[in-house]
């Protein structure tokens, strides 16, 4: 049955329970229907009417984060500037890696090497989105990309769960900071100086404009026209 096909309880009931297996993949690698079942509030003939089999339930746990991750960039740059939105995004990504771990650990390899290979060209895509926007705003450095991003990342998920909250934010702070330009920081100061310079350029020339030739109010210099052409 296609989504816009279901009642209104119906997709709410299967909504909860994606958001249960869910959480319960952030506690643990160890997931159970029944507890899930629970966890969501609904019956067990429920759950297995959505999703028939453990795998079914996982895999769509998996590509609603995929999705939730890609829509998210063009939000974020919509809100925010290329290093915030960036940053916001690494972050969601952690969320996410930690849950694929879940999933991939639960799923036997062939079911997961298909899910991640239909999921590898949306995410990078996203992340060039973010990275190009950088680029082009001169806050990134331009002699990266996504792909080399994602390697990166991918070492994360060398790290033991239980180290996993302490350590994976961190260590994706260290790669962001490897993204940035080193002169971005000195490249804002100039655009800063430069917009100061030329607006007070140009409310000099309005007020020259505005006074009489060889005048000038008590307390302000004399017009020079040369700061104006």
């Amino acid at each position: 049955m296609s989504p816009s096909a279901r009642r209104p309880d119906a997709v709410e009931n299967r909504n909860r329970i994606v958001e249960a297996a869910r959480a319960a993949l952030a506690e643990s690698d160890h997931v159970h229907l029944n507890e899930i079942a629970k966890r969501a509030g609904v019956g067990q003939g429920t759950l297995y009417r959505n999703f028939p089999h453990r795998e079914a339930l996982l895999a769509e746990v998996y590509r609603r984060d995929v999705e939730d991750l890609v829509v998210a960039a063009s939000a974020l740059l919509a809100d925010h500037e290329p290093v915030d939105a960036l940053r916001r995004w690494l972050d969601r990504v952690i969320d996410y890696a930690g849950i694929k771990r879940g999933v991939l650990a639960a799923l036997e390899p062939t079911a997961w090497q298909d899910l991640v290979a239909h999921s590898h060209h949306p995410i990078e895509g996203a992340l060039a989105q973010l990275l190009d926007a950088g680029k082009a705003d001169g806050s990134l450095r331009t002699d990266v990309d996504a792909r080399g991003v994602l390697l990166l990342i991918a070492y994360l998920g060398r790290l033991d769960r239980d180290e996993w909250e302490s350590t994976a934010r961190p260590l994706m702070n260290v790669i962001l900071d490897g993204l940035r330009r080193q002169d971005a920081h000195r490249r804002r100061q100039r655009t800063a100086e430069t917009s100061r310079e030329t607006t007070a350029l140009r409310l000099d020339g309005a007020r020259c404009a505005t006074r009489p030739s060889g005048t000038a109010a008590p307390h302000i210099a004399p017009c020079d026209d040369s700061r104006t052409t």
